[in-house]
């Protein structure tokens, strides 16, 4: 096994089942169908990892953006009460077109809450480890930008997910491997014992995974800019520039030290790599990325000599005085 074909088994260790991708699509296109049909929804915009390209096995949730029309809803998106007042009537609608009982689009939707900035919608058992959810979140158009509620804050807060869909499609344009390797560093960041969300690594690799090497070369040189950056004292940012930091409560000294043992262990590879010595190298990548990532082949080469001791030294008897 080379290295090379070490990454591509791990890619497909990495990437979600098509049969989960195939399922997740359809249930976000059920969700755009069903509010597609209401008089004061503008649009509905596929969102999130799914949308991007980015997202890794397992598949957690699918996400949607339904953008309400503001004359309908004059209220909306002035602080106060109206953040909460659209996520209910998001709710509301859910139950009304897709609940599981009598929704009169479908029938699919079993429980629907909405949380900060989203209804999060169960399809599958609530209880199940291995389902799913379709998160709908109401937005406004407004400046070119959208506008979605903050219950916490009881305010609206401009962000533009559009824009970030835009960007890795242009960066898997330019190299056809980009979000198969986001999904590498996501799954990376899930093995740390820091919570590091999906979404900062997604936006350190638009700032530091290079677009014209070969994948591991990308990789080595993701984590040596990664971590440079991030020991910098530098935080990981909103690239539109309207939500500040993505994870303002990580640990950023153990998010460093996570990313200044990937880089050693990365550099080893390579330098093993150039050295002709392919297990050592995958050996090191696996360092990298946990147990997951394929093992070493076992030695196939010609078996050491055999050591032979030493003969006893001869004794002498010499005079010691």
């Amino acid at each position: 096994m080379s290295v090379t074909d070490a990454f591509k088994t791990f890619q497909d260790v990495v990437n979600a089942d098509i049969t989960h991708v195939r399922e997740a699509r359809a249930r976000r296109d059920l969700f755009k169908s069903a509010f597609g049909t209401e008089d004061d929804v503008e649009e509905v915009i596929a969102s999130g990892s799914l949308a991007r390209g980015t997202h890794k096995d397992p598949i957690h949730d699918v996400d949607v953006i339904v953008v309400f029309d503001q004359d309908e809803h004059p209220e909306w998106g002035a602080p106060g009460g109206s953040a909460a007042d659209a996520l209910d009537h998001t709710r509301q609608r859910v139950n009304a077109l897709l609940g599981a009982t009598n929704g009169t689009y479908d029938h699919a939707v079993r429980l629907a809450r909405w949380r900060n900035h989203a209804v999060k919608c169960f399809l599958d058992d609530p209880d199940d480890p291995d389902a799913f959810t379709v998160d709908a979140m109401p937005a406004l158009r407004r400046d070119g930008r959208l506008l979605i509620p903050e219950a916490l804050s009881e305010d609206w807060v401009a962000c533009d997910p559009e824009s970030l869909i835009a960007e890795v499609a242009d960066r898997h344009a330019q190299w056809n491997k980009f979000a198969g390797t986001v999904r590498m560093l996501k799954w990376w960041a899930a093995e740390q014992d820091t919570k590091i969300k999906s979404l900062v690594m997604e936006v350190l690799a638009l700032d530091f995974l290079p677009t014209d090497v070969n994948q591991p070369a990308a990789i080595k040189q993701f984590f040596v800019s990664a971590c440079y950056h991030i020991k910098g004292g530098n935080e990981v940012a909103d690239p539109a520039g309207l939500c500040g930091p993505i994870q303002p409560d990580i640990d950023y000294g153990e998010f460093a030290d996570s990313l200044r043992s990937a880089r050693d262990n990365a550099i080893k590879a390579f330098q093993a790599q150039a050295n002709n010595d392919t297990a050592a190298a995958i050996k090191h990548w696996g360092e990298v990325f946990g147990d997951d990532f394929p093992k070493p082949p076992a030695s196939t080469g010609n078996p050491a000599p055999a050591v032979v001791p030493a003969a006893p030294r001869p004794v002498k008897d010499t005079p010691q005085g």
